[in-house]
């Protein structure tokens, strides 16, 4: 089984937009999938119970309990959990970094997001997790402000997704409705550019040893 779990220590980041985009578009490539959610907001949570049953299964927990609730997925043969963390929270963001091969840092290309990276980044790397990227989010299709923003990253020592998800109300509509742009707008722009993020994440994951990540 595979972890991923998405962290920033920014509030309004995207951060759980991000993590249930990507565990759907795992889920329609044939994977069995688990959202993990770790925030007291439990926004992730409330998602599924807008999905009235629907696949992934979203289950909240705390984020001292992420080794046992990561064992019972593994034992519902579980081929990759999602792991969506609270901002602001030091302590969550370090449990679930632990327990995690991939980390992926989301951020709007704002002074302010990027100055948080290199905080959330320096959390991050405490914590021995193998693999660390950020991806932007919420990107103006105008100007060369993404770009900018991918050079300063880069220049923290992490790569950054070649694909940004632009500022399209796509992502916010389908979660007041229980979905996700894939699946509110197949044909979209912002599905599009998740199944990109989504290919972004699985050549992450399919760098590291093999096996999975034993917790």
């Amino acid at each position: 089984m595979h972890v991923v779990t998405v962290i920033t220590q920014k509030g309004g980041s995207g951060k759980t937009t991000l993590a249930l985009s990507l565990a759907v578009a795992a889920m329609h490539a044939g994977q069995k999938v688990v959202i993990i959610d770790v925030d007291s907001q439990a926004t992730a949570s409330a998602w599924a119970d807008r999905r009235a049953g629907l696949p992934p299964t979203v289950i909240p927990t705390l984020a001292a309990r992420l080794p046992q609730t990561l064992q019972t997925a593994r034992e519902m043969g579980v081929d990759l959990a999602v792991i969506d963390t609270p901002p602001r929270a030091e302590q969550a963001a370090l449990q679930a970094a632990r327990v995690s091969e991939v980390v992926l840092i989301p951020c709007r290309a704002k002074l302010f997001d990027l100055e948080t990276v290199a905080t959330t980044l320096e959390l991050i790397r405490s914590t021995g997790s193998r693999s660390v990227a950020a991806v932007l989010n919420a990107v103006s299709a105008r100007g060369s402000r993404h770009t900018d923003a991918s050079a300063l990253i880069e220049q923290l020592g992490i790569p950054v997704c070649p694909t940004s998800l632009g500022n399209r109300e796509a992502f916010s509509d389908a979660t007041i409705r229980g979905q996700v742009a894939l699946e509110y707008e197949p044909s979209g722009k912002a599905a599009a550019e998740t199944q990109l993020v989504y290919q972004f994440m699985t050549t992450l994951v399919n760098s590291l040893p093999s096996g999975g990540v034993h917790v």
